[in-house]
């Protein structure tokens, strides 16, 4: 998960102003991307996550992240419909599911997947690892969309 040929940010375009992770679950990936996203974007925007099918925040989400500063603590899986979803102006997708059962968006809205492995399938001693690889992917990715911080 460390080549990174391209930045994920929209080069040309303005910066996100409300942005949604969705991945099926919303248990780990977005979950951290909510996080890390809430940390460094800019005074103004929402920040949404959410999943079709929402399980529990994983506790290795919150430990990773709680590593670099960041408080993911108060956080909770959500349904797609809990959150003003098509008040998004970007969609990223963490997972091939969650791209495939993405709500239908506007023409505006840009959508972004970035399918990064669930860390939380990742057998035991390796999973704590795997945890750290998937949120600093993400850190990555994340201040990508804000570049040049908050």
């Amino acid at each position: 998960m460390t080549d990174h040929p391209r930045p994920f940010g929209f080069a040309g375009s303005a910066p996100p102003r409300r942005v949604l992770f969705l991945c099926t679950h919303n248990s780990a990936r977005s979950q951290i991307a909510e996080a890390l996203a809430r940390s460094i974007a800019p005074e103004g925007a929402q920040v949404w996550s959410a999943g079709s099918e929402p399980g529990t925040l994983h506790p290795m989400a919150v430990e990773v992240l709680k590593e670099i500063g960041v408080d993911a603590s108060d956080q909770r899986a959500k349904r797609i419909d809990e959150i003003p979803w098509a008040e998004a102006d970007t969609v990223v997708t963490l997972c091939a599911e969650a791209d495939e059962s993405c709500p239908t968006l506007g023409e505006s809205v840009r959508r972004v997947h970035w399918p990064l492995p669930d860390p939380s399938r990742t057998p035991e001693p390796a999973r704590l690892d795997a945890f750290r690889a998937t949120r600093d992917e993400i850190r990555w990715r994340v201040s990508s969309l804000w570049p040049g911080g908050s």
